[in-house]
């Protein structure tokens, strides 16, 4: 297979993240009825304009028209950390109940006694982050 090819398949893959990301949150918030937090909206606003980012970059075939997203993915996997450890950590629990109406600290889900929905969200940042780091190492190869 050519680099080229591979790099494309590659941003696939990341275009594919993003929209198994957006279409998650959307499935707990429209379908489960949760409520998004503060940080779950901030979330939301870095990871959904990466379906498009990415979108474009296939359809143009321009790894250069993605640098926004590699800047949304970072900040995403920063405030994803942040908000699982509001979550997990008994000495930041006071923090998150400062968050709006809807606590930071709330579990709506916790798969496995670890997986909760930021942690899932930072999953598909840390991915996209890396994928598009690896993609621009192999640009000059």
């Amino acid at each position: 297979m050519s680099r080229t090819k591979w790099n494309e398949n590659i941003a696939f893959v990341i275009w594919g993240i993003s929209i198994v990301a957006t279409a998650g949150s959307l499935f707990y918030s429209e379908v489960m009825g949760y409520t998004p937090c503060e940080l779950c909206w901030v979330q939301r606003i870095l990871m959904y304009p990466l379906v498009v980012i990415y979108g474009v970059t296939l359809w143009k075939k321009n790894l250069s028209i993605a640098l926004p997203g590699i800047i949304l993915s970072g900040i995403g996997m920063v405030i994803s950390t942040y908000h699982y450890l509001l979550q997990k950590l008994p000495a930041l629990r006071e923090v998150g109940a400062t968050c709006g109406t809807v606590p930071c600290h709330t579990q709506y889900v916790n798969y496995f006694g670890f997986v909760t929905i930021p942690f899932l969200a930072g999953t598909a940042f840390i991915m996209i982050f890396s994928l598009h780091v690896y993609l621009l190492t192999r640009k000059g190869e």
